[in-house]
């Protein structure tokens, strides 16, 4: 028998997660195009409420992704900048991997969005490096 409240648990858990990685990668890109990030600019990004991003924000500033100080803007520690860009690394990872089967620009992104924070890194490994021999044998893809 499936234990339900173990399995409702595990997919908060796992959207938290989702969620977390969604605010690193808008909060890396917004500091890395305008030199800023502010809470209304990541609300815009991921159509969220400004107090639903302040609260975000403070639980990112407590596991040390971020330096958040009110009023003050946000910069983001190493550790956040490491998490952000493998984020960015997996979603560009996928997103190669559906344009080289054929899938239109706008449906690999879309897809992406929905599927990228559930597959594990080893199978993101093994994407990574079938694209890597593809890209040298493009012949393989015929």
């Amino acid at each position: 028998m499936v234990n339900l409240q173990a399995l409702s648990m595990a997919h908060r858990r796992e959207r938290k997660s989702d969620r977390i990685e969604d605010y690193i990668e808008v909060i890396y890109e917004l500091i890395r195009q305008k030199g800023y990030a502010r809470t209304i600019d990541i609300a815009d990004n991921l159509h969220k409420k400004p107090p639903t991003v302040t609260k975000m924000l403070q639980r990112l500033h407590g596991d040390g992704l971020i330096i958040y100080e009110k009023h003050r803007g946000i910069a983001m520690t190493k550790s956040g900048e490491t998490a952000a860009r493998s984020v960015i690394k997996k979603h560009e990872i996928l997103t190669d991997f559906l344009k080289i089967l054929g899938v239109s620009d706008e449906i690999a992104n879309k897809d992406v969005e929905g599927f990228e924070h559930h597959v594990s890194p080893q199978t993101i490994e093994r994407i990574a490096r079938f694209m890597d021999k593809a890209k040298k044998n493009p012949s393989m893809l015929e």
